[in-house]
């Protein structure tokens, strides 16, 4: 069964939520500060992650850097803040947020949400190669692990759907709108969160990215190395 950890110091987000994800089907744990999730998360086998930006303890944000900052521990990261703004966004996703929501939010958009980042890239037999290999960089689809120069790449599990369908789609030009629908499986959203990933991509790739912009049309993997913007 799917477990999700819920981490917010508001008793009735954390109570409504987890019976609401309950009757969904998911395994639900519930910590009040970012102190109770960091052991949880240290103790327990964590599939989602959902964190409130404003709790005490390591706030959300705080809390999402740690995880990153360990290499390896590619648990999806929900973030709730009650912050519209695009900076606001854009920071939870450069700390390493899978998705975002902005209070106060249904419980039937979190269960999708959450339902949204534990989906793997489709996996038909013969649909993807099991092992890419681009310069330095070979990249393990069944084992969803990258390594360049035979030194492992941390990518959380968006970004390394993200590398995937880019590496399966080479040469086309895709709108961030298109990458939205396709590897998010998001039918409306922030453009701003394809934009903050594939910067990411291409920072954690460093020289091995490809990732080229097509101005005015979106975002193509390239036969060519491209530098680091």
């Amino acid at each position: 069964m799917t477990r999700v950890l819920i981490a917010d110091d508001d008793n009735v987000v954390r109570d409504v939520v987890r019976r609401y994800l309950e009757r969904d089907g998911l395994d639900v744990l519930v910590a009040r500060d970012g102190n109770q999730a960091l052991r949880m998360l240290g103790s327990e086998q964590i599939d989602v992650a959902v964190l409130d930006v404003m709790m005490p303890g390591p706030d959300g944000l705080a809390l999402c850097r740690v995880l990153r900052e360990r290499g390896g521990y590619a648990v999806p990261v929900i973030l709730l803040t009650a912050l519209g703004e695009e900076d606001d966004r854009i920071a939870g996703l450069e700390a390493g947020a899978d998705d975002y929501l902005v209070k106060p939010f249904s419980p039937r958009e979190l269960a999708l949400r959450v339902r949204s980042v534990l989906r793997r890239a489709p996996s038909a037999p013969g649909a993807q190669p099991a092992v890419v290999t681009v310069g330095d960089m070979t990249v393990s689809a069944a084992a969803r692990s990258v390594t360049i120069k035979g030194q492992p790449v941390s990518l959380t599990n968006r970004e390394f759907d993200l590398l995937l369908f880019f590496l399966t789609h080479t040469g086309t030009v895709f709108t961030r709108e298109e990458l939205l629908k396709l590897v998010w499986q998001w039918d409306f959203g922030d453009l701003s969160t394809v934009t903050v990933h594939v910067k990411r991509l291409r920072s954690k790739l460093g020289a091995e990215h490809r990732v080229q912009t097509v101005w005015g049309r979106g975002y193509m993997w390239s036969e060519e190395r491209y530098a680091v913007d």
